[in-house]
Formats: structure tokens, C-alpha cells, sequence
């Protein structure tokens, strides 16, 4: 599992959402039965010193490894959705991405006060989403301990945003090609 070359799992969409983006595409990595098992494990290595009791995972991407994350950490799973998506009552956050802007919600009871947790999502750009993430984990007086990504782009310089917490990455790119 350790030698499994998630990189060569990820593939280049370019011009998507539009045109001069690159997407980085995970769903190969989510096809494999061995790069889905590395990717869940090795992110459970960088996450569990951190012993964090819910993994929050941003939609949509978020979903796919944050649940088999916290399934593998021993931790709960908490949905952070697009506006009107939660049933319950709910808190919210306004972020930038790097080609737009956008908002998310947690329910209100989401996380409990004092509870540990672990930010997840597929992709760290412009630190938008994970910032939005933290700013709902804190609105509920949880404790951020870490931020954990499959892929960072280095390059957007998202990690400065999230400066004051841990911030984990399994791949690192450091150009926008």
C-alpha cells in the first residue's frame, strides 16, 4: 500500500469548471481499490496523532474520503453542505474560491462544544472552503485540530490562510501544471 503512486491516480481536466483552471480529477484514485485504500490510510496516519472525535467533510468531494476517514479514525462524520441542502436548523459560512465564490452550513448541532476536529476535503486551492470550515467548526465552540487534504496547490498558497492550524496534504503540487 505504502508504494501505491497516488499521483498517477490523479488526472488533469483542463479549462474545467472554465477556462485556465486545471481540475484535478480524483475519481481514478476513487475507482481503485488499492489507491482508494492508500489514500484513506495515509491520511489516517497524518490525522491520527491528532485524535480528533469528528471528521467534517465539505461537499461534494469532501463526502468521499472524509467519511472512510472518520470511519477509519474511530471518529464521527459531520456533512458541510451548499446553502438549504441540511434539514435542521443550521450555521453558515461566505468563502472565495479561486474562480467564484460560495457558502456552506453545518446544523447547528453538529458539533459538540469542545469536540476535536478534523477539517477535510478532497483539494486545498485558496483555503477558502477549509477557512469557511473552520470559521462553522469554531461558531459551534468545537476545537480545530488539523486540516487534512488529499491534494494541495501549493501554488494557490491556501495553506497561508490556514496558518494558525495543522495543516496535512498526501500530494502537493507546486504549479498550475
Amino acid at each position: 500500500m505504502a508504494d501505491v503512486d497516488l499521483y498517477s491516480y490523479v488526472r488533469d481536466i483542463p479549462d474545467f469548471p472554465k477556462p485556465g483552471i486545471a481540475f484535478k480529477d480524483i475519481t481514478p484514485v476513487l475507482a481503485s481499490a488499492e489507491a482508494l485504500d492508500a489514500a484513506v490510510t495515509q491520511l489516517a496516519d497524518l490525522a491520527r496523532p491528532l485524535k480528533p472525535d469528528v471528521v467534517v467533510g465539505a461537499e461534494a468531494r469532501g463526502f468521499l474520503l472524509g467519511a472512510a476517514l472518520a470511519r477509519e479514525l474511530g471518529a464521527g462524520f459531520v456533512l458541510a453542505r451548499k446553502p438549504g441542502k441540511l434539514p435542521h436548523e443550521t450555521v453558515r459560512a461566505e468563502y472565495l474560491l479561486e474562480y467564484g465564490t460560495d457558502a456552506l452550513e453545518l446544523h447547528s448541532d453538529a458539533v459538540a462544544e469542545g469536540a476535536r476536529v478534523l477539517v477535510h476535503d478532497d483539494l486545498l486551492a485558496t483555503g477558502g472552503t477549509a477557512r469557511a470550515l473552520c470559521e462553522l467548526v469554531e461558531q459551534l465552540d468545537g476545537v480545530v485540530v488539523g486540516c487534512a487534504f488529499l491534494i494541495e496547490l501549493a501554488f494557490l498558497n491556501g495553506r497561508q490562510r490556514l496558518a494558525q492550524y495543522d495543516v496535512n496534504a498526501l500530494l502537493r503540487y507546486d504549479d498550475g501544471e
